[in-house]
């Protein structure tokens, strides 16, 4: 790595959380066991992407295995990451909220996002969608149409989230605060058991990620009302954003990124970049992106820190205003 390489990694660094680095990445590699952490068990889309992303890693270490850690959030995982070697060996494929949201609402975390991860790269976006049952009657087809039947059915009007804290979670809280009705939040243990308690008939609505319904919608079933991207779904293209359903504080992505631990030195975090960059560059890479229905992010290091920034600043009043954040104590 070069002197002005190392000279703007350092100064480019806010709050701890890497800004803006110069240069192309490098050839280092790293020459033992290397890691991918998950916090989310095997089978899901995160699990699935990070085997896409092993799979055209080799330039970066010869062998790479896949690690699941789930539980408390993705908290588990992260903590492995921040107290793991800083070789290069341990990276994790990591959703947005334990990083933007978690600091909002828990007390005292085990970890600092800003302090103790580099953001290497965005890997890929998921919008979110609002889905309704059996138990919401077929003549609603629009959010103002549920946004309606709501009012007029407070004891059934609930929606399922893949848990507390979530970003769902906070968009079914901003949806009911611009509409002005109430919502009962009920989290679940994931987007899966959300999402079948909506088809089975215990709750009304559900706010999951996009993947999480694209296999199961049906007509007569699972209706999904509006996506919270900011483009209509590829995988949904006839089903409108929020924006267009006329709620456009309800525009969302979550990313997930790839962190490393603070500690990591420069130029392997530039070389890992690369890597990943090269790899979400091949076909099989894309098509299986396009399978998920997820969207490709890539990103450059200085864009990621930047976004991750920007995000944990957005969700900052909107979780105060929710009163999540005073409830959670650790």
């Amino acid at each position: 790595m070069s002197r002005r390489q190392i000279l703007s990694a350092i100064t480019a660094t806010s709050s701890g959380v890497l800004l803006r680095v110069q240069g192309p990445a490098t050839a280092q590699t790293v020459q033992k066991l290397t890691r991918i952490i998950i916090g989310t068990p095997p089978g899901g889309y995160p699990d699935t992407v990070a085997r896409l992303l092993i799979s055209h890693m080799k330039s970066y270490a010869p062998t790479i295995i896949l690690e699941n850690k789930p539980g408390a959030g993705q908290r588990i995982a992260l903590e492995a990451l921040k107290n793991s070697a800083g070789d290069g060996s341990t990276m994790m494929l990591s959703p947005a909220g334990p990083n933007v949201l978690y600091p909002h609402i828990y007390k005292t975390l085990s970890y600092k996002p800003s302090e103790d991860f580099i953001a290497v790269t965005t890997v890929f976006d998921t919008a979110s969608a609002l889905v309704v049952g059996p138990i919401v009657p077929a003549q609603v087809k629009t959010v103002t149409d549920f946004v309606g039947w709501c009012r007029a059915n407070p004891t059934q009007s609930a929606y399922g989230t893949p848990g507390a804290g979530t970003p769902m979670h906070f968009l079914g809280v901003m949806l009911a605060t611009s509409a002005d009705f109430k919502y009962l939040h009920v989290p679940y243990q994931g987007s899966g058991p959300a999402t079948q308690d909506v088809l089975g008939g215990q709750i009304a609505s559900a706010i999951v990620p996009v993947p999480a319904v694209v296999q199961l919608r049906e007509p007569s079933r699972l209706r999904v009302l509006a996506t919270t991207g900011p483009e209509r779904s590829t995988s949904l293209p006839d089903v409108p954003t929020m924006k267009e359903a006329g709620f456009p504080t309800l525009e969302f992505s979550e990313w997930f990124g790839i962190l490393l631990p603070a500690k990591t030195p420069m130029d392997i975090a530039i070389a890992l970049n690369g890597a990943i960059r090269d790899a979400m560059n091949t076909d099989e890479f894309k098509s299986g992106l396009v399978k998920l229905s997820l969207e490709p992010a890539g990103s450059s290091m200085s864009d990621f820190a930047q976004r991750m920034r920007a995000d944990t600043e957005h969700w900052a009043p909107i979780i105060k205003a929710s009163g999540f954040s005073e409830r959670v104590q650790s």
